[in-house]
């Protein structure tokens, strides 16, 4: 299955990666799902802590990266199960953790790595690529309602990060010329 073209957001500051959280957070629902990729350092666990907090967790409950612990439970509104999936072996191992079942019973799941592990997810998820050189956030839907989550997350994080210093970088305009 081919991906429709990724679209971009430019995150040259923390409060950029805090807005991209704000617009994801307010088009999220229970059962919905996203996969956050990109190297070390790229911000994956940041965009969690920041999400979470948008969904009302007290600033006093830790946000960290279940990286040994391999799923976490949040207590947001939708919950919020955050796996880390990067030490896994097998798309088995990542089915034992019940994501899909998670989901379908109305949690959010966000899988830091997960884009080896699609599957485990289910079949309509929003992608999440974060990079760092520079700074920016790729989004892609895997499905009907993920395409509508990226819309609305695209629109509403458009109008979010206008006060910041790098506007927002849409799909490249299409050329008649071949």
């Amino acid at each position: 299955m081919s991906l429709p073209e990724p679209r971009t957001l430019e995150l040259p500051t923390r409060r950029a990666s805090q807005r991209l959280a704000r617009a994801l957070a307010s088009a999220l629902c229970p059962g919905d799902a996203v996969i956050l990729s990109g190297p070390l350092g790229a911000g994956k666990t940041f965009l969690v802590r920041a999400l979470c907090r948008a969904l009302g967790l007290p600033e006093q409950v830790r946000v960290v990266s279940p990286t040994f612990t391999l799923l976490r439970e949040l207590p947001t509104e939708p919950r919020i199960a955050h796996a880390d999936l990067y030490r896994l072996g097998s798309l088995e191992d990542a089915e034992q953790l019940g994501l899909l079942e998670l989901r379908d019973t109305g949690w959010v799941v966000i899988a830091e790595w997960g884009e080896r592990f699609a599957d485990a997810l289910g079949p309509d998820c929003l992608l999440v690529e974060l990079g760092l050189g520079p700074r920016r956030a790729q989004l892609r839907a895997s499905g009907p309602r993920s395409e509508q989550v990226l819309g609305l997350v695209f629109e509403r994080a458009q109008a979010l990060l206008q006060a910041t210093p790098r506007k927002l970088v849409g799909r490249p305009p299409v050329s008649d010329k071949q």
